[in-house]
């Protein structure tokens, strides 16, 4: 008896090659990282001298600190600002103007970042002439224009989460006597909060990454990591540059890892919780 050898699927196929196309160029970034020789596309023997010369590079830590400060604080505000513009959009009745504001609201999305850098400049520039602020455009002026652009994605999510929300949890919590503010803090907050985290990661990504927004809106004082690495890499990829690269790899596989598991844990006592109530 012949055994038939089964042919692999053609989505299994893409789906291999797809994954490949992806992380194939970042395996190779990450062993290059440990090349010894200067030269990036040629293999000298293991060595971790680039990741010693890259944390004596103080230009880059420095950028890497304005960066993650930067995001930390535009992803804060921005979850603020979108989470209230996503109330506006989905709790709020039919007003005038509400169609004008949900297209203002969701404009950062499809708007090219030249188009959004160039007009965060120019009002920077003529706030300046006009009430003499921002004196110097700095960090201060990336994080409201990063703010700016991350609350778009910020209330997409969140309103993508209040539409799916029961609204008769709010009122049975307020039908017994709690007052709309404690609702929204004790009732709403905790359900939609799997949306504000990934709002806020979401914009903490996009924030960190940006380069043409915070290219137009930095001063001489203010360097975000991504405009060092593209200023450093025009002149020639430096093999510091690879060991930045594997940090930063690294760095978001374990942060993923770690919301992918604290989720999991949740949704499993979420399960387990509503199997006692269940069973009761």
């Amino acid at each position: 008896m012949s055994l038939v050898r089964r042919r692999p699927h053609f989505s299994t196929v893409m789906l291999i090659i797809g994954l490949l196309f992806l992380y194939l160029p970042m395996a190779v970034l990450v062993v290059y990282s440990f090349n010894s020789s200067r030269l990036v596309t040629v293999w000298a023997g293991f060595s971790t001298q680039w990741y010693a010369a890259l944390f004596r590079d103080q230009q880059i830590l420095s950028a890497v600190w304005t960066s993650l400060e930067i995001a930390f604080f535009a992803a804060s505000m921005a979850v603020c600002l979108g989470t209230v513009a996503a109330f506006v959009m989905t709790r709020f009745g039919r007003f005038r103007g509400k169609t004008a504001l949900s297209s203002m609201v969701t404009a950062p999305l499809v708007m090219p970042e030249v188009i959004t850098g160039l007009s965060l400049l120019l009002l920077f520039v003529q706030m300046a002439q006009l009430t003499g602020w921002p004196a110097d455009r700095g960090a201060g002026t990336i994080w409201i224009a990063h703010t700016t652009f991350c609350s778009a994605y910020v209330a997409v999510v969140v309103a993508a989460r209040l539409r799916e929300l029961d609204s008769s949890i709010e009122e049975a919590a307020m039908d017994l006597g709690s007052p709309p503010l404690k609702t929204f803090f004790f009732v709403t907050l905790p359900i939609i909060s799997p949306a504000l985290v990934a709002g806020w990661l979401l914009a903490f990504t996009l924030s960190l990454d940006d380069l043409v927004i915070a290219s137009f809106v930095s001063g001489p004082g203010a360097n975000t990591l991504p405009m060092v690495v593209f200023s450093s890499v025009r002149m020639g990829v430096s093999p510091k540059i690879n060991a930045l690269a594997t940090l930063i790899i690294l760095t978001v596989s374990l942060a993923t890892f770690l919301a992918w598991y604290f989720m999991r844990r949740n949704e499993a006592k979420r399960q387990v919780i509503l199997q006692q109530e269940d069973a009761g």
